[in-house]
């Protein structure tokens, strides 16, 4: 049976606060094992133990809709061409900040139906803070468990224009963008909060010139969608999932106010 999205999102919250507790337990460790993946992107405990609370939770909630998560990445393009809709799931976004004991990282749960993200919920344990999303319903934030306040971008984008820029994978790229903008105020920020900035007015523009997946972005681009702003690559398109066998997304911006040429500032 599908269910309307809408509907799934209070027992999605609650799987992405019971990851959180997961990786809380763990973070309160005095030392972290850290791995390293094929790709030289880290692993803990932490990512394994989100990872399983996740399964279990969208498997009682939706057991026909199928899960595709950043630690079974092995699913193969034979197998999820086939999906319709499924879970897209990063269950510890910014291992790095996470090591580095900052508090910046989050647990990110999306819906994607037809390629593109309508239910995203963004969770950051640290904070007790909750971002979430559906289509045509809109987005929110929550503060340790209370209830759900909107949000929205800020439009008009006034001058200094906030740019939210990566804590850990800061570039050239984004010191040429900023060399371009004009009157700005740069915030840095590690993991999927960076869209979460952009969805609640804190930051008018996050551009990422560097190397993402798609269990990254799906989340946060459907809480940035929901409050009135886009994810779109370089050529104005919304990114899309689970279209090829590769796992990168094309380079991106997310950005809030609509009446205002953004992706000038990149291609330049």
């Amino acid at each position: 049976m599908n269910s309307p999205p809408g509907s799934l999102l209070p027992g999605v919250i609650e799987v992405a606060r019971a990851a959180g507790r997961a990786i809380l337990g763990i973070y309160a460790r005095p030392d972290h094992d850290v791995e390293t993946k094929a790709d030289r992107s880290p692993l803990t405990a932490a990512d394994r133990a989100a990872n399983d609370v996740i399964i279990a939770g969208l498997a009682a909630l939706a057991p026909d809709i199928p899960l595709w998560s950043e630690e079974s990445a092995t699913v193969a393009w034979d197998t999820r061409r086939q999906w319709s809709r499924f879970w897209l799931v990063d269950p510890l976004d910014g291992t790095r900040e996470f090591i580095k004991r900052n508090g910046e990282f989050t647990v990110n749960i999306a819906l994607v139906v037809g390629h593109s993200p309508v239910l995203g919920v963004v969770h950051a344990p640290v904070l007790d803070r909750d971002y979430y999303g559906v289509a045509g319903h809109g987005a929110f934030r929550a503060d340790a468990g209370g209830a759900g306040r909107p949000i929205r971008v800020r439009a008009p984008a006034t001058p200094p224009l906030r740019v939210a820029g990566s804590r850990s994978h800061r570039g050239s790229s984004l010191d040429g963008v900023l060399a371009r903008l004009g009157e700005h105020r740069l915030v840095a920020m590690g993991s999927s909060l960076k869209f979460c900035l952009v969805a609640e007015g804190e930051a008018d523009f996050y551009p990422r010139l560097g190397p993402t997946s798609e269990w990254d972005t799906a989340a946060a681009q459907a809480v940035v969608e929901a409050a009135g702003g886009a994810v779109v690559d370089l050529e104005g398109q919304p990114l899309r999932y689970n279209t090829r066998p590769e796992l990168l997304n094309p380079h991106f911006i997310a950005r809030g106010d609509p009446g205002r040429d953004w992706l000038e500032l990149v291609r330049a």
